[in-house]
């Protein structure tokens, strides 16, 4: 749907003038050209386009504005002309003429005639009277139907348009199309971009706008549409790359360092837990904790890698806990985690930082969770800087839930799932064999096989599996599922599918492809898990030809750019969830392959013919290397096309039969439309005929194709899958478009072009259209055989993201304001990632377009053109970008060989012409093309009109001349080794070349040079290259003496064309100079400022073209300058140099530097400093400022770079040059006189102007004018800084009130503190570090609330406009003090509003400053004055050598420069002191040396990277100045990776021969030389010269005396009185007690000081420190000081540089030795731990669960102890004697256990210090949380005691014990119930009943016995004086348990277990058997004696 409208003509106009028409319909204008000088008819003649996504209402209206255009002023209306719709709705076509009517409404004579056309939804549409546009194929486009016609309408062909062709404009178009190259950015993901757009000069934008919008409001005006004007569309070329070399596939420096601290909640009995970090194939343990489920490590591992950015990003981690792993045995897995490293390294920061990982268990799926590890997790690569959160005390008891090791979006509960990779088969795979055996065999068996043994395989986290081999087969079948079983969602994003040949010697991949899993799912509530296909994906890789060493095979493994087609195969994807409660569930995750279900041929898409066509119009730049060899391009699509080694080519190409298809044709038969093709002849013409290259000049050759341009052709067969390029297509076009207009909106942000608001709100409102538009045409694509799931849910969720985007486009336009432009800004990049991301297809169709350049059928160069891109639709906005246009390629090598500086230069460049689409719809296929050609068939057979051209061949051509006008460049590479360069530019257009001269020696060359270049000829139409122009390149090099020029970068541009029919005269002549960025490889290489224009040479030839003005510069040689229109306009400036010394200057030529000298140059003029006599002694100048005079141009972005040159004066005249500084933009160092009429500095406060109440009374008028501005603790000062600055004509005072801490004290002794337990710290107890806690907690607080704030600017703004009167409490605060109600510590100046009272307040401690960063970052590099310039020396390296800048540095020059325009102001020079010498710089210091006190004090280092081979490092610190070197060797902290170093060093220094101080951090060993592990180099000059005083920090407070004490030997008072003087301010004035006024402002404060003894006296210092704190207020002088303040300054290590080595925290104090000597350093030293000893009696156990069965009686029983240690003490555990057979569960124990311990109470960690070996060489000191773990256990004898139970007591907040065993129950432990917490550091005492737990076969705690303790705690002293026994001894000693009689052992007590356990049961049992024993007895007896009885008897004798 559309509406036309065609505006005609506007008569019976008055006067003569320039006309602009405005044509608007729904809220959209378009703009017509200018047409100058009309008198009473302006025939404007223009279509406009209207893509409609509703039907057009009858009631909506059409207006016309017409204008008088004016370039200065604001356009005037003539009159305008509104139409109903109405009749074009029903009518769908009507033309008008009517008059127009004026801003009064009333009719005016001018009259205006249009035509207006309504194209519906059904596609009818109403015709043209004249039939001026049916040549126009955009038109044709439209009439059609929707549906694919084979019929179009009757109209001329495009090659014999009627030469005056109406212009159509289509307002689909971008506005900003004109190209202005060579400004790319790029983007990381997209290897390809198109570039930056021109924008118009944007002074004349904004007059248009303003004249346009003619008396709206300015900022209700878009500049999408205003820019049409000046631009001319460009219909006929897309935009080429700029960047030339591959980035991908690059190796890179990596760092992944993890810290494990903790695992908890480990599932197993009593175990013995490792953990082991693997990344990648490299593993790590940690070292082993005994018998814990709850392990503290606090270990910290780093892993190095040099590898390419994909394969980094591929690689896992995997965290596994082990249990009881040995030397002997590799121990049992209890769970493990992983992620792969690109999750981490696209978190914020690349970290994670602190987060709990789940562990689960691989081999068994139905498991649940098996535990937690907390860890951190960093990945850096080079010059990353991560900022870590500060390492202090965590106190906060870690909530897991809440802080899990997962991206952000992750649910913390992930299933299981599987993931099955259907393979089904494979086509077109190249050969992988040498053919000289397969000869062989076919020589003897007669068989021929396909060279190639394919199998698949596929890696997905960490695992891989693979499918069968195929035997020789190109076009393999395996129809096989590998199926992965995983967490979901998983936390590896790609999944990689390679083709492998097998191999008996080794496997090699043939192609590999990347599943990204985030591009085929979407986890949104509407989303849908992953899925694929069935879909063919192409696989691209090195060039086909089998080689037996391909040096190329990188790419085919999938790293870097693929050079040509290598294969495709038809896959798919499934994910399903697993039920893990299923029995019958496998449950472990090996990888498995299985059959898959065939799937029919068309699934995968209908196969279509498609046709590809390209005309070759130009190749020039062809490297000499290739230029005496013929040369010929091939063209591929897949393996169609491809000669020389496309073996696996379809013999006859014939899309697959399926049964049942009726609409079969056979193409080769006799194919449709009597394409009569001699058995297919028409299939392809693929590669152009050879033709031997031409001289261009010394680098380049190029073919003379003049005015016969070769044509390829080729046919292919693909399946029909268009409608997914076209939506991608779709949405690439909008991608484009805000591209280009925010690279506009950058632009203008950079250059301060006005109203770039306005231009970014026509961007979103060109966004929103574009997304609305998207969603109509996507509808459409609804119903298709082929399509996937995939295909149906990306287009639901395009559509959802398209939709939201319109409408936060919308809202986002209307919240742009001036003030917001930035963020809106960035809030739009990421629009365009998204829409970057959303466009990239997963799911292929037709394989890339290849362009090789062939030189004697050698491969040289190639391009890759995505075959989306080429793509043609009948919809304009589906059509590939590149579709029937003219496509700038540069070719370029492949694979590696394209690396570093062989990918800088260019193959060749082409001029191409491509279209790619159905057959069918191929009618159209040359409409594109420049006209004015005729084709040339090859003559062959029969319906020939149907064949496309072999060639073209062009009648017309046209004359041109081409001037560049050279200005300048800047920035350039340094390419000799002196650091600089000797640049020359050279100019490419079409097939000649000129170059400027050389300019020796600089990196920004003024050539002022025009070169001309004359008769051009350019074929085609004339008005068609007057609007596309083909594009120039300019490269500049580097003149060598000998050897060839060094190649120093390229950029493009496109020329300004004038016919020879328009005049030369503005607004487009004389083009303006614009800047070029250069580009070397991938990296920005300088600024080319120049200008170039195309003039035709008519019938007149040169007599009409605009005369060259200007003297032909004899001196340089017959060199033409840039004439006067174009060159800028000069002005007179005087530059002022501040010279003061040199510093750090490196030998040069193995010489040392002795007598250097500054020569300062600017545009041809300059100055030279005086010369230093003697380096070594005073590096310093001893005339401090000169000053020269030079012309510049007006326009401050066109100033020319200030060149700083230091060379070293020798014997006998010679000059060395040292090293130079380029300035390369003088902004910085312009000064403006002050406007005198408006105190221009206080409109910073508009906050305070209305706050028309006084804050908490403070800010009342004073008669005088004062403000007074106190500061009461209710209000802290951190919000008050908006209070202070105030008008510079009123006076301010503020009051700072420091007796806080006294108020408080008084407080709590009349006994209104709120919490008893927390008492006030007592003065003597607090020392430096509870200082340095108490800031560490107020920044973190800090950083907390800058986290919170994702209240947009804007609305923080509109808040505090609301909030102004309430106060100056800031939006974020109160934001905050909802959200922090818990949290919320207090400010660094006392506790919050009034109102939170009842919070608990942090006791007042005196703090100081911690700065996350270095103290640089802050304060501007302390650069206020005096600047350093680093001098650079040696040729500037390729980024990837890894030779940094810093490697070039040669030494710094320090001195300033002031640029102003002269004459300056009178008042200047008048002011009081004005000393003429020193010209702008009064005011300075004298530059002598001067001796200075350094006291530097280390505090501690933090994440060291290890240095041992154990993981750990033995730091010590080393200083270094001048000629001090200081190591602390001896006092090394022995295998600690954070250690505490709480040490100060004083140094002696003298600056300025020893300003550079290096605290470097160092590993001890004891064998070998200490290995530096990083250092940090500090610039003390700086720091003690700057005016924010950064020589000692100001305290917050001052105090004579305590942990506060102040350091500086200058009192406030005095340090005030100083400033005062300095900086020429009246003041101080003190007086009355508790007030000074410094200017004008007035401070108050207390009046009195407590000494040591707490007497009070008066002083003046409380104020005068409180007028140093807000020095910055003070006007013209003001700045901030320093405060007191510990900073954190990264290590870095040459080694490895740009990535930190850990960081330092320190700050330096430095004291003149003219001064006042200061007092002892402070002592920082570390604090030592306090010794205590816990005794914990055990008294009782309860409901123990009873363990074993009585030997006799089967009774169940436990022989209890109980075990107890403190953590990080397992060995010194200690248990009680057992209680053996308790029947019910209780013991009786009475049993005391004794655990001496160290303890550090602020950062609540016992400190252990152990060897960690018998061969360690010392104790290593361990940090470890405080917690008692006790144990019950089940003793057996012969075989290990059971475990029962246990309890962990976290001894600074433990649940209380229960009074008795019924009260105590399992919730007290597990912490799901809120029970009382009690810290045994403030109770000393606390009995009671604990639970003791453990888990059961299901994971789940359950309750296994209580036991009843009792802990106390005393100090070391209080337990000398007052010892006990262990166990039941002396002295002290317990009674002894009352057991009941059954406990004790019964094989030592045989007696007693008789009497207890079997008399006691068996009495009468034992009684009958007694019995029975004697009646046996008895018998026996008997029948033993009876027979000698009975003989006796028997015998008588």
């Amino acid at each position: 749907m559309a509406l036309l409208v065609h505006l005609k003509t506007v008569s019976e106009l008055r006067g003569r003038g320039d006309r602009i028409a405005k044509v608007t319909f729904r809220g959209q204008s378009f703009y017509s050209r200018v047409l100058e000088n009309c008198e009473d008819v302006a025939d404007f003649d223009e279509t406009f386009r209207w893509p409609v996504a509703s039907t057009i209402d009858r009631n909506e209206m059409l207006e016309i504005q017409v204008f008088n255009y004016s370039k200065v002023f604001s356009n005037k209306l003539i009159g305008t002309f509104c139409m109903v719709l109405q009749k074009v709705v029903e009518e769908n076509h009507v033309e008008v003429t009517d008059t127009l009517i004026d801003d009064n409404n009333a009719i005016i004579k001018t009259s205006l005639c249009v035509e207006v056309r309504y194209q519906g939804t059904d596609g009818t549409v109403g015709s043209w009277d004249d039939g001026d546009f049916l040549g126009d194929e955009a038109l044709q486009e439209e009439e059609k139907d929707s549906q694919e016609t084979d019929g179009l309408l009757p109209g001329s062909r495009p090659s014999s348009r009627p030469p005056g062709e109406k212009s159509f404009r289509r307002a689909g178009r971008s506005v900003f199309s004109a190209m202005k190259l060579g400004k790319n950015r790029s983007h990381k993901e997209e290897p390809q971009r198109p570039d930056e757009p021109a924008v118009l000069e944007m002074e004349d934008l904004d007059h248009l706008a303003i004249r346009l919008a003619d008396g709206l409001d300015p900022d209700s005006v878009s500049l999408a549409s205003v820019t049409a004007l000046t631009t001319n569309v460009s219909n006929k070329r897309s935009k080429p790359d700029i960047k030339m070399e591959p980035s991908a596939g690059r190796p890179m420096d990596y760092q992944v360092s993890i810290t494990v601290i903790e695992a908890r909640q480990l599932v197993g009995l009593n175990m013995d837990p490792v953990v082991c970090v693997e990344v990648g194939d490299d593993k790590k343990y940690t070292s082993m904790k005994e018998s814990t489920n709850c392990p503290y490590y606090n270990e910290y591992f780093v892993f190095d890698f040099h590898v390419s950015p994909d394969v980094m990003f591929d690689k896992i981690i995997k965290l596994s806990v082990i249990h009881s792993k040995n030397l002997l045995r590799s121990g049992t897995l209890v769970g493990s985690f992983k992620m792969d490293v690109g999750t981490v390294y696209s978190q914020p920061e690349h970290q994670f930082h602190h987060k709990w990982a789940i562990l689960s268990d691989p081999d068994d799926i139905s498991s649940g969770l098996k535990g937690y590890v907390k860890c951190d997790v960093a990945v850096v690569g080079k010059g990353d800087n991560i900022k870590t959160p500060h390492k202090a005390n965590e106190t906060d008891e870690d909530d897991i839930e809440g802080n899990l090791l997962l991206p952000e979006g992750v649910p913390p509960e992930r299933q299981w799932a599987r993931f099955y990779v259907k393979i089904y088969r494979a086509e077109g795979l190249p050969r992988m064999n040498t053919s000289l055996m397969a000869n062989v065999k076919k020589a003897f068996i007669g068989e021929n096989k396909d060279l190639v043994d394919p199998y698949v395989q596929v890696f997905f986290a960490g695992q891989k599996g693979k499918t069968s081999v195929q035997k020789s087969s190109y076009e393999p079948l395996w129809n096989e599922q590998v199926i992965f079983t995983d967490l979901f969602p998983p936390l590896c994003k790609r999944m990689k599918v390679q083709i492998r040949d097998s191999d008996k010697v080794n496997d090699v991949a043939i192609g590999t492809h990347f599943i990204d899993l985030r591009k085929i799912s979407n986890d949104g509530d509407k989303g849908f898990l992953p899925t694929l296909g069935p879909a063919w994906v192409n696989m691209y890789g090195s060039t086909r030809n089998y080689t037996l060493l391909d040096e190329h095979q990188d790419l085919n493994e999938g790293l870097g750019e693929g050079v040509s087609f290598r294969a495709r195969l038809l896959l798919g994807l499934a994910v399903e969830i697993l039920d893990t409660s299923n029995p019958e569930l496998t449950s472990s995750t090996e990888v498995q392959v299985e059959q898959a279900t065939p799937i029919s041929e068309s699934c995968a898409g209908k196969m279509e013919e498609f046709f590809l066509f390209g005309a070759f119009l130009e190749a020039s730049m062809i490297d000499r290397r290739n230029g005496d060899k013929p040369i010929t391009f091939e063209v591929t699509i897949g393996n169609y096309g491809n000669e020389v080694d496309g073996l696996a080519r379809p013999q006859r190409p014939r899309p697959r039969k399926e049964p049942g298809d009726e609409e079969e044709v056979d193409l080769i038969q006799n194919s449709s439309d009597d394409e009569a093709s001699d058995g297919g002849d028409l299939a392809s013409v693929s590669s152009t005929p050879p033709m031997r290259p031409q001289v261009t000049d010394r680098n380049y050759f190029h073919l003379p194709y003049l005015e016969r341009k070769p044509c390829i052709y080729i046919k292919s067969w693909w399946p029909d899958q268009r409608r997914r390029l076209y939506n991608a297509n779709i949405m690439d076009h909008i991608a484009d478009k805000l591209e280009e207009g925010l690279n506009d909106v950058q632009e203008m942000i950079k250059t301060e072009k006005s109203y770039p608001e306005r231009r970014l709100r026509g961007v979103l409102e060109e966004l929103s259209c574009g997304c609305c538009h998207f969603l109509s045409l996507a509808e459409k694509d609804q119903g298709h055989s082929s399509r996937t799931r995939l295909d149906r849910e990306r287009l639901k969720s395009c559509l959802r993201e398209l939709e939201s985007m319109g409408q936060q486009a919308r809202t986002l336009r209307a919240q742009v304001k001036r003030h917001t432009v930035r963020d809106k800004l960035r809030l739009c990049q990421n629009f365009l990632q998204r829409l970057r991301f959303l466009a990239d297809e997963p799911q292929h169709s037709i394989p890339d377009v290849f362009i090789w350049m062939m030189s004697n059928n050698k491969r040289v160069a190639y391009a890759r053109v995505p075959s989306k891109d080429l793509l043609f639709s009948i919809v304009e906005e589906e059509t590939g970008k590149d579709c029937a246009k003219v496509k700038t390629l540069f070719l370029k090598l492949p694979g590696k060989r394209g690396f570093g500086s062989a990918g800088w230069t260019v193959q060749a460049k082409l001029e191409l012409y491509m279209w790619l689409g159905l057959s069918k719809q191929r009618k159209d296929f040359l409409c594109g093309l420049p006209c004015g050609f005729e084709e040339v068939k090859a003559a062959q057979g029969l319906g020939l009109h149907t064949f496309p051209p072999v060639s073209l061949v062009y009648a017309k051509k046209q004359v041109f001349q081409l001037r560049a006008h050279m200005y300048q460049a800047r920035s350039l590479f340094a390419a000799d080794s002196s650091g600089l360069s000797d640049p020359f530019a050279r100019v490419f257009f079409i097939n000649q070349s000129q170059c400027t001269e050389v300019l020796n020696e600089t990196l920004c060359p003024t050539w002022d040079q025009m070169l001309v270049f004359d008769n051009l000829e350019l074929y085609g139409e004339a008005q068609e290259l007057r609007d596309d122009p083909p594009i120039i390149v300019i490269e500049i090099y580097d003149q060598d003496t000998m050897g060839k020029a060094d190649f120093m970068g390229r950029t493009f541009a496109k020329p300004l064309v004038k016919m020879a029919d328009e005049e030369y005269c503005p607004p487009r002549f004389p083009p303006q100079l614009e800047y070029y960025q250069i580009y070397r490889g991938n990296a920005t290489a300088g600024d080319l400022l120049a200008a170039f224009e195309l003039l035709q040479i008519g019938p007149a030839g040169k007599a009409d073209l605009p005369p060259i003005h200007g003297p032909v510069d004899m001196d340089r040689g017959p060199i033409m300058p840039v004439p006067v229109g174009i060159r800028p306009v000069l002005s007179k400036y005087r530059v002022e140099v501040l010279f003061w010394g040199l510093r750090d200057l490196k030998r040069v030529n193995l010489a040392q530097v002795d007598r250097p000298r500054v020569d300062i140059e600017c545009a041809g003029k300059g100055v030279q400093s005086s010369l230093i006599h003697n380096y070594k002694k005073n590096p310093n100048f001893n005339t401090l400022v000169k000053w020269f005079e030079v012309d510049l141009p007006e326009n401050e972005l066109l100033h020319p770079p200030l060149n700083i040159r230091v060379v070293d004066c020798r014997a006998f005249g010679r000059y060395t040059l040292v090293g130079s500084h380029a300035v390369s933009s003088l902004r910085r160092f312009i000064y403006r006189p002050p406007d005198r009429s408006a105190p221009s500095w206080n409109t910073a406060v508009r906050l305070l102007r209305r706050c028309h109440v006084p804050c908490n009374g403070g800010s009342s008028s004073h008669s005088t004018g004062e403000v007074v501005v106190n500061m009461e603790p209710e209000v802290p000062i951190k919000k008050l800084e908006t209070m202070v600055k105030l008008d510079a004509t009123s006076d301010a005072v503020v009051k700072v009130d420091v007796a806080e801490e006294e108020k408080e004290k008084k407080k709590k002794k009349k006994g209104t503190a709120e919490e008893p337990d927390e008492e006030e710290p007592d003065e003597s107890m607090l020392d430096w570090w509870s200082k340095y806690f108490a800031s560490i907690d107020t920044m973190k607080e800090q950083l907390r609330q800058q986290e919170p704030s994702g209240i947009d600017l804007e609305e923080k703004d509109e808040m505090d406009n609301t909030e102004g009167l309430k106060g100056p409490m800031k939006g974020k605060e109160k934001a905050r003090t909802a959200k922090e109600e818990k949290k919320k510590k207090t400010q660094s100046s006392g506790s919050g509003q009034g109102s939170e009272a009842p919070e608990k307040k942090k006791p007042k401690i005196d703090e100081l400053k911690v700065y996350p960063k270095e103290l640089e970052s802050e304060f501007d590099n302390f650069e206020d004055w005096l600047h350093t310039f680093n001098l650079l020396r040696g040729k500037t390296g390729d980024d990837e050598d890894g030779s940094t800048e810093e490697e070039r540095i040669v030494g710094r020059f320090k001195g300033s420069l002031c640029v102003y325009k002269v004459p300056l102001p009178e008042d200047v020079s008048r002011e009081a002191g004005y000393d003429p010498t020193y010209g702008m710089f009064q005011g300075i210091p004298s530059n002598d040396p001067i001796n200075v006190l350094v006291r530097v004090y280390v505090v501690r280092a933090t994440d060291l990277h290890p240095a041992d081979i154990n993981g750990k490092a033995d730091p010590y610190i080393a200083i270094r100045l001048g000629k001090t070197d200081i190591r602390d060797k001896e006092n090394y902290i022995s295998k600690q990776l954070n250690p505490v170093f709480g040490k100060s060093f004083d140094i002696e220094a003298s600056f300025p021969m020893e300003s550079m101080l290096t605290v470097a951090v160092y590993d001890w060993d004891l064998v070998g030389t200490d290995d530096l592990i990083g250092e940090t180099k500090i610039d003390l000059e700086n720091r003690f010269y700057s005016k924010h005083r950064a020589t000692c920090g100001i305290a917050q407070t001052y105090s004579t005396h305590g942990y506060n004490i102040w350091r500086d030997p200058m009192k406030p008072s005095q340090i005030l009185t100083r400033l005062c003087k300095d900086s020429k301010v009246d003041g101080p004035h003190f007086g009355p007690p508790g007030r000074v006024k410094v200017a004008n402002r007035v401070f108050t404060g207390p009046s009195e000081i407590e000494d040591e003894n707490g007497q009070k006296k008066p002083t003046e210092e409380h104020v005068a420190l409180s007028a140093l704190r807000h020095w910055e207020d003070i006007p013209r002088a003001g700045c901030r000081l320093v405060p007191e303040h510990v900073e954190t300054r990264p290590l870095l290590n040459p080694d490895k540089p740009g990535i930190e080595q850990g960081r330092l925290e320190l700050w330096v104090d430095m004291f003149p030795m003219d001064m006042p000597a200061p007092g002892t350093p402070l002592d920082i030293s570390p604090r030592k731990p306090k010794k205590y000893e816990l005794r914990v009696i055990i008294w009782n156990t309860d409901e123990v669960v009873l363990e074993d069965d009585d030997f006799f009686t089967g009774e169940k029983s436990s022989d209890i102890f109980v075990r107890g240690w403190l953590k990080g003490q397992q060995e010194d555990k200690q248990d009680t004697d057992v209680h053996y057979h308790s029947l019910t569960g209780e013991g009786n124990f009475n049993w005391r256990y004794l655990f001496p311990f160290d303890y550090l109470a602020a950062e609540e960690k016992i400190v252990i210090s152990k060897k960690e070996s018998m061969f360690s060489w010392d104790e290593t000191e361990y940090k470890i949380p405080a917690r008692l773990t006790l144990q019950i256990w089940d003793a057996d004898h012969f075989s290990a005691d059971d475990f029962l139970g246990a309890i962990e007591l976290d001894l600074n907040r433990f649940p209380r014990g229960a009074k008795t065993a019924k009260q105590c129950t399992m919730d007290m432990a597990t912490g799901e119930v809120d029970v009382p917490l009690v810290s045994i550091f403030k109770q000393k005492r606390v009995k009671g009943w604990w639970p003791l737990l453990a888990r059961n076969e299901n994971d789940e705690f359950e309750l296994t016995g209580k036991v009843e303790a009792e802990l106390h705690l005393l100090t070391a002293e209080e337990a000398e004086k007052n010892p006990v026994g262990l166990a039941r001894n002396e002295p002290d000693p317990l009674e002894k348990p009352n057991r009941p009689d059954t406990s004790f052992i019964w094989f030592l007590n045989p007696l007693k277990s008789a009497r207890y356990f079997l008399w006691h049961t068996y009495r009468w049992l034992l009684l009958k058997l007694l019995l029975l024993l004697l009646l046996l007895l008895l018998l026996a007896l008997f029948l033993y004696s009876v027979p000698g009885y009975l003989v006796k008897k028997i015998l008588r004798a």
